[in-house]
């Protein structure tokens, strides 16, 4: 059956075709855009992509069973609404749930990019087996998909998970508008806001920074790996502070593996020694020893996946007739 995925960011959204069998997930089109106009025009944007691509890919509209949509949060996934997330400050109430219903004939979900992408690494990745898998976007934004006890725990509001929100340093750089937070530090903004505030802080001071005007993570990632010792550095202090809200993770919910995509996924190697530091130090040992900690198994198509994943909770919201 096809499936059609439609993964909405902060830097970019792409639509996916996929045929999905119970076993597996094979995708067939996939074309992406940049973030970049009124909700109404990048919706516009995917919908006629994804209708290209099912005619390039001789798939009728009416094979496409149902359209899965990821998004980060906060959401209303209930009535599939986008609720201004902090990447997406102008998508206030945006009903795309339906609009994707009415342009394909198929039955929409919408649901948090964090917690779809933690039922695809659960169900195809690095947390198949398991039963308790905690997943990190760790991407523009931070947060959490949280499965407990072989199933995904949404909370009250289907907003639970929001990790990225949470204060983990009295001061530090803004992120899900609080200073300080998990996100301020631990997101590919956060870690851009961290080394521009390092060289501001250098230059008020008559010194200077080696990397110079670098400002994205990808970037800094890249100096760190050449040496560059003021890059080295703040991914040493983000790995810190990943090791912080990992084992308030780690406490209190005594989780088998905790997954991370984005930056840990693909620069794990300039984080990994910071944060198990700060994590041996601070996880209770018992809950410590019993954890995981990986980067994603489905590389740089976990969004993909995510949304796909949102797709079939659709066809299984239409049969239980919610």
């Amino acid at each position: 059956m096809y499936i059609l995925g439609i993964d909405i960011g902060g830097t970019k959204c792409a639509s996916v075709l996929a045929a999905v069998t119970e076993k597996s997930v094979d995708f067939i089109k996939r074309t992406e855009i940049r973030t970049e106009g009124t909700p109404t025009e990048i919706l516009s944007k995917l919908s006629e992509n994804a209708r290209r691509d099912a005619i390039d890919a001789k798939i009728g509209l009416r094979e496409i069973k149902a359209v899965g949509i990821s998004c980060g949060g906060p959401l209303d996934a209930k009535n599939g609404l986008v609720l201004s997330p902090p990447n997406l400050p102008c998508w206030d109430a945006v009903p795309v749930a339906e609009y994707f219903e009415k342009q394909f004939g198929a039955p929409a979900r919408l649901m948090n990019d964090a917690d779809a992408c933690a039922v695809a690494e659960w169900k195809y990745g690095a947390g198949k087996g398991l039963s308790h898998v905690i997943f990190l976007t760790f991407g523009t934004g931070m947060g959490a998909g949280l499965i407990l006890n072989n199933a995904l725990y949404e909370g009250a509001s289907s907003n639970a998970g929001e990790i990225g929100h949470v204060r983990i340093c009295a001061d530090g750089p803004v992120g899900y508008g609080k200073r300080g937070s998990f996100e301020g530090y631990c997101s590919g903004g956060g870690i851009a806001r961290l080394a521009k505030s390092v060289r501001e802080e250098r230059m008020q001071v008559g010194s200077s920074v080696s990397f110079g005007e670098l400002v994205t993570a990808k970037d800094l990632a890249e100096a760190a790996k050449k040496g560059d010792k003021d890059a080295l550095e703040i991914y040493r202090e983000v790995g810190e502070r990943l090791g912080s809200g990992l084992s308030v993770l780690v406490d209190v919910l005594n989780p088998e593996m905790i997954i991370l995509g984005g930056v840990f996924m693909r620069s794990s190697e300039l984080l990994t020694e910071s944060m198990m530091d700060v994590m041996r130090r601070e996880c209770l040992p018992f809950s410590l020893e019993k954890v995981r900690i990986v980067p994603s198994k489905l590389g740089e198509r976990i969004g993909d996946y995510g949304s796909v994943v949102a797709g079939l909770q659709a066809l299984e919201d239409k049969i239980n007739n919610k």
